[in-house]
């Protein structure tokens, strides 16, 4: 600290010099948050990456896969083939026909003239009438024939024969919910590598904090649970007006350490097709993000405590680098993470097949948290206006 007496007047360089106590704080801080960083690096996403894949115990169950699908004629004319052909002994397909104006109706017709297993319940367009997936899922859970119910969506495909076998074996008597992964077709140019990447570390999350006894979502591409729990807590009733939270709202409500498992196997995967544009991403991404608010409130501070580390890390990194001497001292805490990161993610990625996204994912790390910072503002102040209209 530099005292000021006549004797002893203020040099012109001791004034851009940082006072020492502000320095240590921000040291303090960047420290800290590198352990809290370092902390759901090993405890959680490390879980993905060394999980050694249960052998499931529950034998074959029959069990009914729900898709919703409106105006997806040439989804499903590529993708349903490959649902309705898994080598499993007992299952039905259900596709809820929703609202569709294209030849879905006619496409699913032929389908059914081939597969007696496929069921198709439809829904007509009535204009006084609105309503979102929920309904048309709603109402295609309802149709189902089987207690265990495997969901994805119109514009998914399996990767192999064994998806349905893979996901059902992990119903043992105590199993309620099975969490899969649902990625997306590799493409060219920045988004969809965005898009990708977004997918996978989400994954990570969800996928790590189940492991670690926390489940908290899963997503509509790839998810099984069993009809009872579905009516025995009234669907979904308690966020039937938000136009997501179909998937993790649930599952956030209702899946537990002892009820819920976790099928990554290359061979239970499914792939989507992507955004084709940068805005229909944003707006899916600006409704998902909404429905976080509605998460149990230990789910909020988990995934809260890891956005927030991360901002104070890169913030601290920064400042460090202009106050503190030696500079290369928060340089070698920074390039530590980046290290241990790049490790975690390496293999994560392999378990999930992912490819090309390593190098992508340093720039993912640093720009994720803002991104999703100003979504949820956007979604926050497009919905005050909403009601305010």
């Amino acid at each position: 600290m530099i005292i000021l007496t006549a004797n002893n007047p203020v040099k012109e360089t001791d004034m851009i010099i940082p006072d020492n106590y502000l320095t240590t704080i921000v040291l303090i801080v960047y420290l800290c948050a590198f352990l809290v960083q370092g902390f759901y690096l090993f405890f959680f996403y490390m879980r993905v990456a060394m999980f050694r894949q249960e052998a499931g115990t529950a034998k074959p169950e029959p069990i009914s896969v729900i898709i919703c699908a409106r105006d997806e004629a040439s989804h499903l004319e590529k993708f349903l083939p490959q649902v309705l052909t898994q080598d499993y002994p007992d299952y039905e397909v259900i596709v809820v026909n929703d609202c569709s104006e294209d030849r879905t109706g006619e496409v699913l017709e032929q389908l059914a003239g081939r597969y007696p297993h496929l069921r198709v319940t439809t829904i007509k367009k009535d204009e006084k009438f609105r309503h979102g997936k929920k309904l048309a899922l709603a109402i295609g859970i309802k149709a189902a024939k089987h207690d265990l119910l495997l969901l994805t969506d119109a514009d998914c495909v399996p990767v192999s024969k064994y998806w349905t076998r893979d996901i059902q074996k992990h119903f043992g008597k105590e199993t309620d919910f099975v969490l899969g992964y649902g990625g997306y077709f590799s493409g060219k140019g920045w988004l969809n590598l965005h898009i990708r990447m977004d997918t996978a570390w989400i994954a990570m999350h969800y996928l790590g904090y189940a492991l670690a006894g926390i489940p908290y979502m899963g997503v509509g591409r790839n998810l099984a649970y069993r009809k009872k729990i579905f009516f025995e807590n009234r669907g979904f009733a308690s966020h039937t007006h938000l136009e997501s939270g179909d998937d993790d709202l649930f599952v956030n409500a209702h899946a537990r350490k002892n009820n819920t498992r976790v099928e990554i196997a290359p061979t239970a995967h499914t792939r989507s097709v992507p955004a084709g544009s940068l805005k229909e991403w944003l707006i899916q991404k600006q409704r998902h993000i909404t429905t976080g608010s509605r998460y149990r409130k230990a789910t909020r501070w988990l995934l809260g405590g890891e956005w927030f580390s991360r901002i104070l890390f890169y913030a601290g990194f920064i400042t460090l680098l202009f106050i503190y001497e030696p500079w290369y001292i928060p340089l070698s805490v920074f390039v530590l993470r980046w290290l241990m990161q790049l490790i975690v993610f390496k293999i994560v990625m392999r378990r999930l097949n992912e490819n090309n996204l390593l190098l992508y994912s340093l720039f993912y790390d640093a720009v994720q948290p803002f991104l999703n910072m100003l979504l949820f503002l956007a979604a926050r102040v497009k919905a005050r206006k909403s009601k305010w209209k």
